[in-house]
């Protein structure tokens, strides 16, 4: 008998599936799309369209240290480096349609929502432009409110109508409401075996390595409305809390300090990045970035709503909130700030955000510069030392509270 596969296992699977049924559904003659990784995938999960996701595609381009050719195709076209450096991978792969990397198929349509950031909206505008193809748009409003009005959700909700007709139209496939119901139960059974993996990162020592939660998850963004993603991820909850049980981590030092990691992952040096916060015994036990993965919906109102209160999509004060949260319920001692030069929305409100959760908190928090996806902008040198003086700011703050809790038990 076979031995029972592990869950990073059977996410790989499903991740090396996603980009091969993409390939062969596009040598087939058949409509393969480009989407943006917040597009509510289940709309085209339901209608049986085929996607593949620019954003991964850069990550994982990034992460095999491949992307400098692609940015600097993109710098040779105008590009400017200011641009999203997942945008210039992708922009300059339009045109050289070859990645040995990871190939992925050129888009007969793409889908754009701009939840995340109003760069996505001119990205996905040129992809049309250039590619001579439709772009089906969802327009999702920012939040200065403490909550997504009624009013912006039935907005929401009456895109929805519009895009699935245009959908249909355009690819001649069908949306049906019954499969879309289905597709949403297991999607929201995604988003709770995900969290419920996540929470257990509570657990001291946290019963993993905090990087694994950037690769586990790229399955929530190309496959969370499919049944083998709730197998993968359930499996994965399921090991994390035996781990949890016997005292167990996957973690290869002991964990001196717990913290937050705020911003996407520098992709090119993910692997030093690792090794230096784990020559310092600092372990991640929390991320928003992948948090934000962990949606979950019973009817159209709740599905409409999760789209609309992506990070970046909410105001300073719930952004604050949803940090605020994990840092108390996860025992983080620090916070981790990566200033993406990529990231223009999230950097603009970091420096105002840290400020409030530092003082709301009393956590350590450390900045270092860097890209998601751009090697030339991070600094080997200036992360090893901000990491090393990040961890000594952790152990002072932990000194002086056993001293105050000394002296109060005096």
């Amino acid at each position: 008998m076979a031995e029972e596969k592990k869950a990073a296992e059977l996410i790989k699977d499903i991740m090396d599936k996603h980009y091969a049924d993409a390939l062969e559904a596009k040598a087939k003659g058949e409509f393969v799309g480009w989407a943006s990784s917040n597009f509510p995938q289940e709309l085209a999960e339901c209608m049986g369209l085929t996607l593949v996701y620019p954003e991964n595609h850069a990550a994982a381009v990034s992460a095999k240290k491949a992307s400098m050719p692609f940015l600097e195709y993109a710098e040779g076209l105008g590009y400017s480096t200011d641009i999203c450096s997942y945008a210039r991978i992708n922009l300059a792969f339009k045109d050289i349609k070859e990645c040995e990397a990871l190939q992925i198929p050129l888009p007969d349509y793409v889908l754009c929502c701009n939840n995340i950031c109003d760069c996505m909206v001119k990205w996905y505008e040129n992809l049309a432009l250039e590619l001579n193809v439709p772009l089906f748009m969802l327009d999702v409003p920012f939040n200065t409110e403490a909550t997504v009005t009624p009013a912006r959700i039935e907005y929401i909700k009456e895109q929805f109508k519009i895009i699935t007709k245009q959908l249909e139209d355009f690819t001649g496939k069908r949306f049906s409401e019954e499969r879309f119901k289905e597709v949403m139960a297991i999607s929201s059974a995604s988003g709770h075996a995900w969290k419920r993996a996540m929470d257990t990162l509570c657990a001291t020592p946290s019963p993993m390595n905090g990087f694994e939660m950037f690769t586990y998850m790229g399955i929530l963004v190309c496959s969370k409305g499919k049944k083998e993603t709730v197998v993968a991820l359930t499996k994965l909850a399921e090991e994390l809390e035996e781990r949890v049980k016997k005292g167990e981590t996957s973690y290869k030092a002991e964990e001196k300090f717990r913290i937050l990691s705020e911003g996407i992952a520098c992709w090119p040096s993910l692997g030093h990045n690792m090794k230096t916060l784990m020559s310092q015994g600092i372990n991640v036990v929390g991320a928003i970035y992948c948090d934000a993965f962990a949606k979950a919906f019973s009817n159209l109102d709740e599905y409409a709503l999760a789209y609309a209160e992506v990070p970046n999509c909410v105001n300073l004060e719930r952004e604050v909130e949803s940090r605020v949260k994990i840092i108390k319920e996860h025992n983080v001692e620090g916070m981790l700030i990566h200033n993406n030069r990529s990231c223009k929305k999230w950097d603009g409100f970091m420096f105002e955000m840290e400020r409030r959760i530092a003082a709301e908190t009393g956590i350590a928090t450390c900045y270092f510069d860097g890209d998601q996806s751009d090697p030339r902008v991070f600094s080997r040198a200036q992360y090893e030392t901000r990491v090393q003086s990040f961890a000594e700011v952790m152990e002072q703050k932990k000194a002086s509270a056993a001293a105050r809790e000394g002296f109060r038990n005096e």
